[in-house]
């Protein structure tokens, strides 16, 4: 007998809408993808600094602080990152029925990978946000020296190098880091939040 047989969904008395209405906001998960040192990290924290002023309830889910707890253990090859990715839509899923705007940070490179994620939650309540830095600039900010290690052969796997990443097809919001400054990226997607009704419930 599978061990899956033995194992039933319970549900909950508090529903997703009741908690999101406590809240006053509609739930969902702002999903920022982009390569390494495209911005992604600090656009998401930009954004949710700006969510907390508003009084919304919120979270962010960062690679590399995930990487150092439940996803420890998990490397850099195709197999590992469709595995990274997996347990963050599932994390992500629950904070949204928890009521929560979730943020999260991630190259997350394949599209297959980010499809399955937004299956996981209804079609509004993922919006895909494409951190669309070139290359180029990526390796001229490079931050943790990564690139150059790529470069050096030392870093196997490493997306826009050695691994592709594939951009996403239909972005909810497309930014363009090299033409607009961190200011009016937080503006553009503050408002597109109001405009389809998340910061109210």
């Amino acid at each position: 007998m599978s061990s899956n047989e033995n194992i039933v969904w319970h549900d909950h008395h508090v529903s997703k809408e009741e908690r999101a209405k406590l809240k006053k906001q509609k739930p969902c998960i702002l999903w920022f993808t982009g390569l390494s040192g495209s911005g992604k990290s600090t656009i998401a924290n930009a954004v949710e600094s700006k969510l907390l002023e508003l009084e919304k309830h919120t979270y962010l889910l960062d690679g590399d602080n995930i990487r150092m707890g439940l996803n420890k253990g998990l490397g850099f090859s195709d197999e590992d990152r469709v595995e990274n990715i997996r347990r963050i839509g599932e994390v992500s899923k629950l904070f949204v029925d928890s009521g929560l705007i979730v943020l999260t940070a991630f190259i997350s490179p394949f599209q297959k990978e980010r499809d399955t994620v937004r299956a996981l939650v209804n079609p509004d309540e993922f919006i895909e946000i494409f951190v669309d830095t070139p290359l180029d600039i990526c390796e001229q900010r490079d931050p943790k020296g990564l690139y150059q290690k790529a470069r050096d052969g030392k870093i196997p796997n490493f997306t826009g190098i050695s691994s592709p990443y594939e951009a996403p097809h239909k972005a909810e919001i497309h930014i363009q880091t090299d033409k607009i400054s961190i200011d009016e990226t937080v503006e553009e997607i503050i408002k597109y939040l109001e405009q389809k009704g998340y910061l109210q419930c």
